[in-house]
């Protein structure tokens, strides 16, 4: 069994036993899949970086999110996630402002993800500008058939019409209507099971670097690194 269905088959059991209990007497289990876990990010994170050379020096410790939810404020008390997730990003790996590349691991619902997801009122503002302002080169990188071949289009939730300082008339307002600017591709557990998952990963997360790198530039210009 390899250790990714490894990882997903605890996955599964957390699911079914969501309780401190059963996370503690399990705790062992949990520690070695966290550093295989971790292992893998590193070389995902290494091997990524000779294609983007911005990851250089990021480590994989400062990409992983905790396995403990946090449920001060939510009505779901259940105190585990139920995934492994990653977020691989330069400058500040989980906890950077900047699009990245997302590696969500959970049984049945595992994603090779990236983008910005929920960013703050102002940047969202400027990167719908941007894209407006440059749909020609936004939509030369969506568009792309290597590109649309994996990621078909954005992903997440929409405003149900355009922004009022843009015009309603414009032919992609679908666009500017994202609350997030990211990309998905869904991959069944088998995919895993390949030897060479780590190589097919990396071809995947190689195709995010030009939409990273348009987001990006607003990100950097916005916070005075341009």
């Amino acid at each position: 069994m390899t250790i990714i269905a490894e990882i997903l088959n605890y996955l599964r059991d957390l699911s079914q036993n969501n309780n401190r209990e059963w996370f503690n007497a399990n705790k062992g289990r949990y520690n070695e899949l966290k550093e295989a876990h971790t292992g893998i990010i590193q070389e995902i994170i290494d091997r990524l970086s000779k294609n983007d050379s911005e990851l250089a020096h990021l480590q994989a410790k400062d990409c992983l999110f905790r396995i403990h939810r946090d449920i001060r404020f939510s009505p779901n008390k259940l105190p585990y996630k139920t995934y492994f997730g990653a977020y691989i990003c330069a400058g500040g790996g989980r906890k950077s402002p900047r699009s990245g590349y997302y590696l969500h691991l959970e049984p049945d619902n595992c994603l090779l993800s990236g983008g910005l997801w929920m960013p703050e009122p102002k940047l969202l503002r400027r990167l719908r500008q941007d894209i407006y302002d440059h749909i020609d080169e936004f939509l030369g990188i969506l568009e792309r058939p290597s590109f649309k071949a994996v990621y078909p289009g954005l992903d997440g939730e929409m405003l149900k019409r355009v922004p009022s300082n843009f015009p309603f008339n414009f032919e992609y307002e679908h666009l500017l209507r994202y609350k997030d600017y990211c990309i998905t591709t869904k991959k069944p557990d088998s995919f895993f099971d390949d030897p060479e998952w780590i190589s097919h990963a990396i071809d995947i997360f190689s195709l995010q670097i030009p939409f990273h790198r348009f987001l990006n530039y607003t990100v950097d210009e916005l916070n005075g690194k341009k």
